[in-house]
């Protein structure tokens, strides 16, 4: 019925579902794993919020293809719910990671809903339910750049981007969003507040690519840091759909040195990656 792909996609989905995790959800662990020609990242360790808040642009209004939030507005012709731009802010700050299933395509215009095509709104069915693409799901009616599709948002993230520099530059930002609540600088009166950090630059991550590829984990939670520059560690661990074994894989690499580390030089200011 679904073919070899969907079939052995199906059983990874169940897999995600079905199985209780033996690791906590841990935010200063973030595992990526890229495949290029399908133009999707694996991810674990960043939240809708932190996606949406990074993006170098905001997005339109999503589309939400599973979810249970309870104040989008409905489209006849889909049968699904829509969030307008305007209301965005308020899904943003919602508590995603509590919805179970969180799936949403963006788009630019609510008029573009009414003329899908009953094989459109079959396939954005199936990205929901299957969360994986009958076809590349970039619709010319849409002009969607995302497809966001999350189990227990954070814990496991599958998202489609129809040009992988908004990735890039989303994940720059996620990085130095993360160093700075990790370390948190104090003002004159004692109170924490989050430090700011220059955001990694996509040249710099592009340079990971190989190794995006293979699926990687930056560990915020091993930095390494004194007078002069801050270091995150960055291993190579494999392709994982399963978060519970990328957490297994990654207990028994951080015994080992790091494959490299990306540096923040505290008196430029400035990102370098060091190659191990």
């Amino acid at each position: 019925m679904y073919g070899a792909a969907g079939i052995l996609q199906l059983r990874i989905f169940r897999e995600v579902l079905l199985l209780k995790k033996n690791h906590p959800y841990s935010r200063d662990l973030l595992y990526l794993h890229m495949n290029e020609r399908d133009h999707y990242v694996l991810s674990h360790g960043i939240e809708f919020h932190e996606f949406a808040r990074s993006l170098p642009d905001p997005f339109n209004h999503l589309l939400l293809l599973k979810h249970r939030y309870e104040d989008g507005e409905f489209n006849r012709h889909t049968l699904f719910e829509y969030v307008p731009e305007e209301n965005a802010e308020k899904l943003i700050g919602a508590n995603t990671h509590a919805y179970g299933d969180f799936c949403w395509i963006d788009f630019e215009e609510v008029e573009a809903l009414n003329v899908l095509t009953a094989q459109e709104i079959a396939e954005l069915l199936y990205l929901g339910h299957i969360k994986h693409h009958l076809k590349l799901p970039f619709y010319n009616q849409l002009n969607n750049r995302f497809v966001y599709l999350s189990n227990e948002d954070g814990w496991f993230n599958k998202t489609y981007y129809r040009n992988f520099n908004d990735f890039f530059r989303m994940l720059g930002n996620v990085l130095a969003g993360k160093l700075g609540e990790m370390k948190p600088e104090k003002t004159l009166l004692g109170i924490r507040k989050k430090k700011s950090y220059p955001s990694v630059s996509k040249e710099i991550l592009k340079s990971l690519i190989p190794a995006l590829k293979e699926g990687a984990v930056f560990s915020l939670k091993n930095i390494q840091q004194n007078r002069n520059r801050i270091e995150i560690p960055i291993w190579i661990i494999g392709d994982f759909a399963n978060m519970d074994d990328m957490h297994d894989e990654y207990k028994e690499a951080n015994r080992n040195n790091p494959d490299g580390r990306l540096v923040f030089d505290k008196k430029l200011k400035e990102w370098s990656l060091l190659a191990q």
